[in-house]
């Protein structure tokens, strides 16, 4: 992992060096704490600030044989950093492993590999330099050179922080909010009739029916609006669409208001009316949307019901998106209500689905649709690749948005510098097979759209 990491010809050296490597980042997608990032949170130690929330790590210590006491129980952080650094030699072949170096490197300038020998001596010298000042969260954020973030954000959320966050005048990153309205959508849930209660008083809008309720969704979108936002973000873990009427959306709506489970049809149809509400609003805006597709989630229940969601048990689901996915996007073609979108689906099958459906609604703006990049179980080497090389045969590989972090970690953005070099060892290798001119002012425009141009002119943040 030196200076050439995953940079396999000269050319791609060059390009790396020369148009990639020093670019500002727009992480325009993570979950990362605006309260976090305004107060700068301190890290005690190295396991605070790399393991706490990770369920990338806990999955691979699980599959290492860790008890769960150095997972996510009540070992001590000294006894839970050494059951990640017996379990580093095992993730070779997976991205964590490079990952965990290349964070160890960037941030604290540790070049020894971490395995159980080295791990006493790391865990000294990564937590003096955390208690001497320099690594908290803004530190973190402007070391990666971030210019943008973009946080993950109910539409209760009062966004105090990102206001506070805005008002400083001592940090210059813009925080911003998403709009993401999953728990308005799913109608079945427990939860959900508290939340529309919540929605009302937070919006203060007395919500009795349909037509208040979307009214309080729309507030909220203003309010978001004027508080930064331009992206909107849903999870569909099963994609669905059916043509409804307002009507029926009410009346599905006011069922569930009553405290009565709707069936699979109601939910489709209450699902498929709410969201094109919400996308005519996002295009009216001028916002973006996004699409996280064919998660399959919280599967364990005993260790759901144990130590909560967003734990390590999710999944890749393997439903049918093509039919639903293109009926959503053509009812808001057909209106002209259609927003910037982002499609991401987790499950790799959906490559060339999504490849090639974003080409059907295309038009207005370069790259109005995109293909989101290699999303969760995919953000590694072959998963990025693979989703660039569709792209690339299907539509214009020329106007990706590139790269996001969807991290709660502040250290992940090292996961940018990964995909940097990958889009560069891929352009080089179409240069060396002589399938593109070696043309380093076209070759450099084109590395620069991809890792920060594009995104920088799509979001106009």
């Amino acid at each position: 992992m030196d200076d050439t990491f995953l940079l396999s010809t000269d050319t791609a050296i060059i390009l790396y060096n020369s148009f990639a490597k020093d670019l500002p980042i727009i992480d325009y997608h993570c979950h990362l704490n605006p309260k976090e990032i305004y107060e700068n949170k301190t890290f005690q130690n190295i396991t605070e600030a790399w393991l706490y929330g990770d369920h990338y790590k806990w999955r691979a210590m699980r599959a290492n044989g860790m008890e769960e006491q150095f997972i996510t129980g009540g070992a001590t952080d000294y006894e839970k950093f050494l059951a990640w650094s017996k379990t580093v030699t095992m993730t070779i072949g997976n991205p964590l492993y490079n990952w965990t170096h290349l964070e160890l490197q960037r941030f604290f300038g540790i070049y020894n590999i971490l395995n159980e020998e080295t791990a006493p001596s790391i865990w000294e010298e990564v937590n003096k330099m955390l208690s001497g000042g320099g690594f908290g969260a803004r530190d973190l954020i402007k070391k990666s050179n971030v210019e943008v973030v973009c946080t993950t954000d109910d539409p209760i959320d009062t966004l105090e922080y990102h206001a506070k966050i805005r008002d400083d005048s001592d940090f210059d990153v813009k925080v911003l909010p998403s709009f993401r309205p999953d728990k308005g959508l799913e109608i079945n849930l427990d939860g959900y009739f508290q939340w529309v209660k919540e929605l009302g008083e937070v919006s203060q809008i007395q919500i009795s029916n349909y037509d208040d309720f979307l009214n309080a969704l729309q507030s909220r979108i203003e309010f978001f609006h004027l508080n930064g936002c331009r992206v909107s973000d849903h999870a569909l873990n099963t994609m669905m669409y059916e043509e409804t009427t307002k009507q029926e959306a009410a009346n599905i709506f006011t069922k569930a208001l009553k405290g009565q489970k709707v069936s699979l049809d109601e939910e489709k149809k209450y699902k498929s009316y709410t969201l094109t509400f919400l996308g005519k609003q996002y295009a009216k805006f001028e916002w973006a949307m996004q699409f996280h597709i064919q998660a399959l989630r919280n599967t364990n229940t005993k260790m759901y019901n144990k130590i909560g969601p967003d734990t390590g048990f999710d999944s890749i689901n393997d439903g049918q998106i093509a039919v639903p996915l293109s009926q959503l996007l053509d009812a808001l073609a057909r209106e002209d209500a259609l927003p910037k979108t982002i499609l991401y689906s987790v499950n790799p099958k959906d490559n060339y689905v999504i490849g090639s459906l974003i080409g059907n609604f295309q038009g207005g703006m370069p790259g109005k649709i995109q293909f989101g990049t290699a999303w969760w179980f995919n953000d590694q080497k072959d998963g990025m690749l693979e989703q660039m090389k569709t792209l690339a045969n299907l539509g214009l590989f020329s106007r990706f948005i590139g790269m996001l972090t969807d991290s709660r970690s502040f250290l992940s953005y090292t996961r940018h510098e990964y995909f940097r070099r990958l889009v560069c060892d891929l352009i080089a290798q179409w240069v060396e097979n002589g399938e593109v001119p070696n043309d380093l002012d076209m070759l450099g425009r084109l590395v620069q759209g991809i890792c920060y141009q594009n995104a920088k002119e799509y979001f106009n943040f």
